[in-house]
C-alpha cells in the first residue's frame, strides 16, 4: 500500500511554515493518541503516519530531500521506529513544550497587585493626584535578591542540571514538568540568606502617587506598569492595579456622565414660576421655573455633568424638582389657602380631575 503525502497527512500546504507544521501535527497526535483511543487501531496508525510525517517535514534537511524525490529521498530516515531520526519521545515532547512549560528554568515574574482607592465626586469629575501607601516585597539588599547567604552561590539543582524541568516517558507519551526539587528555578540554595530566609524579597511598603484623570467611575482601573510585587530572583515585578471606588455624594448622584440630583420647590414658585439657585460641581446656577410646574418635572442644564474618561464629552446635570407641602402654618395662612382651595376649579388640577375620572371608571367596571 503507497504511502501518503505527508503534506496531505497533516493536512497543511506544500509552504506550511514550522509553526504551523508543529500546530497541526499537535491538533492530530492529540486527537489520535493511543491513550486517549484504547484498542482503536485505525487512530493509532494514523497516530503513527502524523508522526512520520512530522518527523520528515519539521527537519530541513529531511524536508528538502522528501521535497524532492518523495518518500524515496527519505527512506530510512522515516517510517517505523523513526529509524535514523529522533525518537517520537523527542519529537513529542518538543511540540508539547509550550503546553507542558518547556524552555529551561525561568525565575517567576512578581504577581499583579490591586489598591482599592476610594475618592470623593468631586476628585472622580475634576481628576486629581493621590499618594497612596502599599505593601510590597523589595529585593533583599542583603544578598542582592539571590537568596543565598553572602559568600555563596545558588547551586545547579541535581535533579533537573539547570533546566527547570523534568521528562516522564511512559511508552510513546513523554511530558515535561516542573522540576519539584527546584520548583523550576534550576538552582537550589544549600546557605539560606538570614534576612530573607533564602527567598530573596524582603516586605516593605512604598508611596505611590498615582494621577486619576477627570471623569473616571466606580470600577475604573488604572495600571501601574512595574509597580506590583517584585519577581523572584531578579525576575521583572509584576503591575499595580489601582481600583478607583467613588463613595456617594450627598447632592448627587452618578448616571453614566450625568449627574442627578432632587430639587424641593415651593408650591407658589411650581405654580407661579420663578428663578432658583441649584448648585453644580462648577459652582452655582440659575434653574428657570416655568409657571405651572409639577412634581417631578426634570431639567436639564447641559455640560454641567461629568467628562468623559476617554474623551467623548461632557455630561449634563439633571434637575428632578420636588414640590413641597408647607408644614407648621398659622392660623392665618391656613384661612388663606382654605379660601384659596374655594376658588380652584377642575381646569386647575388638570392631572387630579384626569385621575378621579380612571378611578371612577374603575370602581363602576368592579360594580359590573
Amino acid at each position: 500500500m503507497s504511502k501518503r503525502d505527508y503534506y496531505e497527512v497533516l493536512g497543511v500546504s506544500r509552504d506550511a511554515g514550522a509553526d504551523e507544521l508543529k500546530k497541526a501535527y499537535r491538533r492530530l497526535a492529540m486527537k489520535n493518541h493511543p491513550d486517549r483511543n484504547p484498542g482503536d487501531e485505525e487512530a493509532e496508525s494514523r497516530f503513527k503516519e502524523a508522526s512520520e510525517a512530522y518527523e520528515v517535514l519539521s527537519d530541513d534537511q529531511k524536508r528538502a530531500a522528501y521535497d524532492r524525490y518523495g518518500h524515496d529521498g527519505v527512506a530510512g530516515a522515516a517510517g517505523g521506529g523513526f529509524g535514523g531520526g529522533a525518537g517520537f519521545g523527542d519529537i513529542f515532547g518538543d511540540v508539547f513544550s509550550d503546553i507542558f512549560g518547556g524552555g529551561g528554568a525561568r525565575a517567576a515574574r512578581g504577581a499583579d497587585l490591586r489598591y482599592d482607592l476610594p475618592i470623593d465626586l468631586e476628585d472622580a469629575v475634576n481628576g486629581v493626584e493621590k499618594a497612596i501607601h502599599i505593601p510590597t516585597w523589595d529585593d533583599c539588599e542583603t544578598c542582592d535578591g539571590s537568596g543565598a547567604k553572602p559568600g555563596t552561590k545558588p547551586k545547579t539543582c541535581p535533579s533537573c542540571q539547570g533546566a527547570g524541568q523534568i521528562r516522564m516517558q511512559q511508552g510513546f507519551f513523554s511530558v515535561q514538568q516542573t522540576c519539584p526539587t527546584c520548583r523550576g528555578r534550576g538552582e537550589v540554595i544549600a546557605d539560606a540568606c538570614r534576612d530573607c530566609s533564602g527567598r530573596g524579597r524582603v516586605e516593605g511598603e512604598k508611596t505611590l502617587s498615582v494621577k486619576i484623570p477627570p471623569g473616571v467611575d466606580t470600577g475604573d482601573r488604572i495600571r501601574l506598569t512595574g509597580e506590583g510585587e517584585a519577581g523572584e530572583r531578579g525576575a521583572p515585578p509584576g503591575d499595580l492595579y489601582v481600583q478607583i471606588n467613588v463613595r456617594a455624594h450627598d447632592v448627587f448622584e452618578r448616571d453614566g456622565n450625568d449627574l442627578r440630583c432632587a430639587v424641593p420647590l415651593s408650591f407658589v414658585t411650581a405654580a407661579l414660576g420663578g428663578e432658583i439657585e441649584v448648585p453644580t460641581l462648577k459652582g452655582r446656577a440659575t434653574l428657570k421655573i416655568p409657571e405651572g410646574t409639577q412634581s417631578g418635572k426634570t431639567f436639564r442644564l447641559r455640560g454641567k455633568g461629568a467628562p468623559s474618561v476617554r474623551g467623548a464629552g461632557v455630561g449634563d446635570l439633571l434637575c428632578t424638582v420636588r414640590i413641597e407641602t408647607p408644614v407648621n402654618l398659622s392660623s392665618k395662612q391656613k384661612a388663606l389657602l382654605a379660601e384659596f382651595g374655594d376658588t380652584v376649579g377642575e381646569k386647575h388640577s388638570p392631572e387630579e380631575q384626569s385621575w378621579l375620572a380612571k378611578a371612577k371608571r374603575f370602581f363602576e367596571e368592579r360594580v359590573k
